[in-house]
């Protein structure tokens, strides 16, 4: 997908998400008498502009990262004693509360009706099957094999929550590391006989940030057959005698019963001398045939491993998860819940230096998500959506001064003091949390380029 398909649907994204949030602000602020004279999509030159015949004017301008709604009483500028009964700043405390609140729980109601909407309508998902894991990985720690079925998860070994599909298992094993706690998995085989529980360490990977050695430390692999689909050319597969459809059956004698395994052997096949030479038993076309591989010896990391050039067919056993009304409905709240908790714990351990900033992703990565999750359909695209509405709602509440959380800080102070917080701290604390919004928002492009840039 090119750069401007995934632009247009971060767009698409961003012109369903901001009007949900300040329609959240307006509704509130016309239920508590506030005159509203602007509810507008965008900031900048006005493209398109309607009076309503409540006297606000609605617009949609230039640059659609954002809006705003401009309420009586909302900024410094006097108000006549004949419209103070309209005005913001003069409304009760806690209609000012409900009214900024208003924004971020418009979000969270749209991401649980999102993740509502995900559960009801269903979808093909991979079962959350195994494969072998790479050797000295946490996966390979705990004792887990080619063919392990995990059907729960939990992290105190009391309280399960049911894995329904791999995507499931690999949310809660990343949050899992995210937050620094181990996680226990309920196991059983293909059949789904044999439970057993497993531990898995992923404490030990706390404050380490995601990308593709994380997942490999971690091992949590799919279960994949091994049969070749792709053989790259001039590879040592291709040497070798290799063919799309080959199926694998024994490596040196040794039985082969996933891709996992294959690739584990083919990585360790060499020594201090280099790659050593591999006789492989393949079944093509219903035939045995004998190959003799030299894998190729690669660096990684500052490590030489094998590698043949060849990549498996992406087939998973499958399942069809749905859910009903009601729990459909209770999962998109426990998920929305369960996501916001995750994520303040997440920013609180990078806030003391316990996870690692390169969690933090910013319009770049957010665009590219976007572009993926719609050319993947409209489920995925609806949980893209569910997550982002989350993360707005989130980050909203922070209590960072220009931030709603701000706003809602400075009226707890008021309800505890009896008295408004002062306009000199509120243009000092606005200074800082514009400098602090300012360095997020650096630190999250500067994630998003060293991550398209293959840096981390």
């Amino acid at each position: 997908m090119d750069l401007i398909q995934k632009a247009f649907w971060f767009l698409v994204a961003i012109a369903i998400l901001v009007p949900i949030h300040e329609w959240g602000h307006f509704r509130v602020a016309r239920a508590c008498g506030v005159k509203v004279f602007r509810f507008s999509i965008g900031f900048g030159r006005v493209l398109w502009r309607r009076l309503g015949r409540d006297g606000t004017e609605y617009t949609l301008c230039s640059l659609p990262l954002g809006g705003y709604v401009r309420m009586l009483g909302m900024g410094p500028e006097p108000v006549a004693p004949h419209e103070q009964a309209q005005a913001f700043r003069y409304k009760p405390l806690r209609q000012r509360a409900a009214i900024v609140a208003a924004g971020p729980v418009a979000n969270w109601v749209l991401a649980v009706a999102l993740f509502a909407a995900v559960a009801w309508i269903g979808s093909e998902q991979p079962k959350a099957l195994l494969g072998t894991p790479p050797a000295g990985s946490l996966a390979d720690s705990a004792g887990l094999r080619a063919g392990d079925w995990v059907r729960a998860v939990s992290g105190d070994g009391q309280q399960w929550d049911d894995v329904d599909s791999l995507a499931d298992l690999q949310s809660a094993v990343l949050r899992a590391q995210a937050l620094g706690e181990p996680l226990q998995l309920s196991v059983t085989d293909v059949q789904g006989h044999g439970s057993r529980s497993v531990a898995l360490d992923t404490n030990r990977l706390a404050g380490r940030s995601p990308d593709a050695q994380l997942s490999r430390d971690i091992g949590l692999l799919p279960l994949l057959q091994p049969v070749v689909d792709v053989v790259a050319a001039g590879s040592a597969g291709e040497a070798a005698g290799l063919r799309s459809g080959d199926r694998v059956l024994a490596v040196d004698g040794r039985a082969v019963s996933d891709f996992g395994l294959l690739r584990q052997i083919i990585r360790a096949s060499g020594g201090a001398n280099g790659p050593a030479t591999l006789s492989l038993r393949v079944e093509r076309a219903g035939q045995i045939v004998e190959l003799q591989a030299t894998p190729a010896w690669v660096d990684e990391g500052g490590q030489h491993v094998g590698q043949l050039g060849v990549r498996p067919v992406a087939t998973l056993e499958s399942t069809v998860v749905s859910y009903g009304f009601v729990d459909g409905l209770q999962r998109g709240a426990l998920q929305s819940w369960d996501l916001a908790a995750t994520t303040v714990r997440l920013l609180g351990r990078m806030l003391v230096g316990e996870a690692s900033v390169k969690n933090l992703s910013g319009p770049l990565s957010i665009a590219d998500y976007a572009g993926k999750s719609a050319q993947a359909g409209l489920v995925p695209f609806l949980d893209f959506l569910g997550k982002v509405s989350l993360s707005l709602a989130v980050l909203n509440l922070l209590p960072l001064p220009m931030l709603d959380g701000g706003h809602l800080m400075y009226y707890l102070f008021e309800g505890l003091s009896g008295r408004p917080i002062s306009e000199w701290w509120q243009l000092q604390l606005q200074r800082v949390g514009i400098l602090i919004l300012m360095l997020m928002m650096a630190l999250a492009l500067s994630n998003d380029v060293s991550r398209f840039a293959g840096w981390h």
